[in-house]
Parts: structure tokens; C-alpha cells; sequence
């Protein structure tokens, strides 16, 4: 099968069972959308072949034999497999990033116990942190600083989840609140596991996560300064986005037990216009030191990169290009706003 016909299978895939996927890469350009669904689509495999309903013993060593063979360009005879082997090759994605997303995967699988902010952080870059760098390879930004911000925004959106998925995970029998945060507010961990329930000990927690995300959504705004102009509008409307969701659990008073915070479509709405005009301010480098958590990804591209030919960047945009396509941009939210009012009124 063609590049082209392998991408349709995959966006179908993420259409019908990944919507925050699918609807990620419909904001970006083609020539970054269409690699991030075939990158998505491995991702949401993975997840379910370790934690899903139909989830095997053998899962971690099956996906571990499939990137054996996709990273040697003899991929199994599967849409995904297939369009994952073009993008690694063609982009220099380390092996060490898709398997760091394995092991974290697998720790979810293990019912690991985290029992400090660092453990929290280590494996939000693992399930989250991996994606924000594979992504920023997609579009050739490669040096340190942006790879590390990068991470920062996999992380930031990662504390989020958690935060929001409170309840939902404690249900599930899962807890990625840190255990230390918990006992410093004067909770039995096991106790509370075994019954979960909301009071403000556990809204003192959760406020705290999203303390720590805030700082991390912050850090990733210097490094989206860098990518290329067509793409940060989605990344930064990712940010914003995502963002949300916590002042939304801020505001039901950090209840995400009894409640699952969301954003509406014209609230998102209303971000994706405001990415487009931060999308033109010039962040300032950030200070703040990148995570030593998030060696493990950065160190990988490093080396990777220390071991390929030196490569040309692509073309930066010119002010009068990065003009017209803001305008353009902004005509397609309205025409979007407009469909949707449309839509309302059927």
C-alpha cells in the first residue's frame, strides 16, 4: 500500500477512537499532521495492546519485537507499522524515545507506586513528555532547548491528566498523586485508596499538581517560539487548551472526584484565536534548567543527532509570510465558528 492510503487507515483509526489525537493533528500542516497521526496511532496501539480491555501478558515484549523490526525497515505488514517505519527513518527518531513511552506504559500496566514529585515527573516524561519530543522532531527542531521545552509541555499536559482523572483513576484502583504529597496533608494512602473521596486535604493535592503543570506550561512557551511558524498555533492552542482544563478543575474547588472537568467547543474556540495572535509575540528564552527527569529523552536525540550527517533546516518564514498566515488563519476560525453556530441551529 501507498504512504498516503496507510495515513487514511491510521486517521481513521484515531477518528473513531482517539479524538484528542485525531483532532491534534487536523491543526497542523500537512506536512507535520500527517506523520503525528501515523506517530498517534502507534501510541494508541501500544496503550491499548498494555492496558486496554484485550491487554496481553506478552504486550511490552510484542511492541518491543515490532519496534525491532520497524527500526529495521522491515516492518510487520500493518498500516501502522508500516507508516512508523517511514516517519523514524525519515525524521531520525531515536528508538530510546518509543521505548521510553513503552516503559512508562508498562508502568501503568505494573500498578506503579510514585511515591514523590519526581516519581510523578519521571513518568509523565515517559507517556507524555516522549510524544512533546517526537513531535518537535517532526518539525526538524532538534537542538537541547527545544527538546527540552518540548518535554515540558508533555509533562505540564500530562499533570493536567492527572489532576483531572483524580476520581476516574482512583476508581480504576490507580493513584499518581504523590503518596508524600498525600501524607504531608494528613491522608492514610491506603486508606483513601481503598474508598476514595473528596475533601479538602485531597483539593489541597490536586492544587498543588496544577501549580507544578503551570510552571511546566510556562517553560514550554519559550521553546514553541521556536518551531516553525505554521505549527505553533496548534501547539500553542494545545497549551492553552489543556490549560483550561485545570483552571476548570480549579473552579469546581479542585473536585475531580465527584465530576470530570472539560472545556466547551466555544471556549476552545475562543483559545484557538488567541494561539493564533501569541503565536506572533517573540518569547524570551527560558532560564529555568531542564528536568533531569527528562535526560533520559534529551540525551537520546543528542546522541542520535551526534551519529547523522549534519542536516539543512528548512526555510524560515519572512514577516510578510507569517502576516498572511495568521490572516488566513483567522479566516478559517471564523468560517469553523461559523459551522458550528450552524450546526447549533439544525
Amino acid at each position: 500500500m501507498s504512504w498516503q492510503t496507510d495515513i487514511a487507515i491510521c486517521r481513521r483509526m484515531l477518528r473513531g477512537g482517539s479524538k484528542t489525537f485525531f483532532a491534534a493533528s487536523k491543526v497542523l500542516p500537512r506536512a507535520v499532521g500527517d506523520p503525528a497521526v501515523a506517530l498517534y496511532a502507534f501510541c494508541r496501539e501500544a496503550d491499548d495492546a498494555i492496558d486496554g480491555p484485550g491487554r496481553r501478558v506478552d504486550a511490552v515484549e510484542v511492541l518491543h519485537e515490532r519496534l525491532d523490526r520497524i527500526y529495521h525497515g522491515s516492518p510487520d505488514n500493518s498500516p501502522v507499522d508500516r507508516a512508523l517505519a517511514g516517519i523514524v527513518a525519515h525524521f531520525a527518531i531515536p528508538r530510546a524515545l518509543p521505548e521510553a513511552l513503552l516503559e512508562g506504559l508498562a508502568w501503568d500496566a505494573q500498578g506503579r507506586r510514585y511515591e514523590t514529585l519526581s516519581d510523578v515527573l519521571a513518568y509523565a516524561v515517559r507517556v507524555a513528555g516522549t510524544v512533546g519530543v517526537m513531535m518537535s522532531l517532526l518539525m526538524h527542531r532538534r537542538d537541547t532547548e527545544t527538546v527540552g521545552r518540548a518535554c515540558d509541555l508533555g509533562i505540564a499536559m500530562q499533570l493536567t491528566n492527572i489532576a483531572r482523572d483524580v476520581g476516574e483513576d482512583a476508581r480504576a484502583g490507580r493513584l499518581y498523586l504523590p503518596r508524600q504529597w498525600l501524607r504531608e496533608a494528613g491522608l492514610d494512602v491506603e486508606t483513601w485508596r481503598a474508598a476514595p473521596f473528596f475533601d479538602d486535604r485531597i483539593g489541597r493535592v490536586t492544587a498543588r499538581l496544577l501549580a507544578v503543570a503551570d510552571v511546566f506550561y510556562a517553560r514550554a512557551a519559550a521553546g514553541i517560539a521556536d518551531l516553525p511558524w505554521s505549527c505553533r498555533p496548534g501547539i500553542h492552542a494545545a497549551r492553552l487548551i489543556y490549560a483550561e482544563i485545570g483552571r476548570e478543575v480549579a473552579r469546581a474547588e479542585f473536585d475531580s472526584l465527584s465530576q470530570r472537568a472539560f472545556v466547551s467547543m466555544s471556549r476552545k474556540l475562543q483559545l484557538l484565536g488567541k494561539a493564533a495572535v501569541v503565536s506572533l509575540v517573540q518569547e524570551q528564552p527560558s532560564l529555568a534548567p531542564l528536568r533531569s527527569e527528562a535526560r533520559i529523552l534529551i540525551d537520546a536525540v543528542v546522541a542520535a543527532d551526534a551519529q547523522r550527517p549534519h542536516a539543512i533546516a528548512p526555510p524560515r518564514r519572512t514577516a510578510h509570510d507569517r502576516a498572511l498566515w495568521v490572516i488566513d488563519l483567522f479566516e478559517r476560525l471564523e468560517r469553523r465558528d461559523q459551522l458550528s453556530r450552524l450546526g447549533r441551529m439544525s
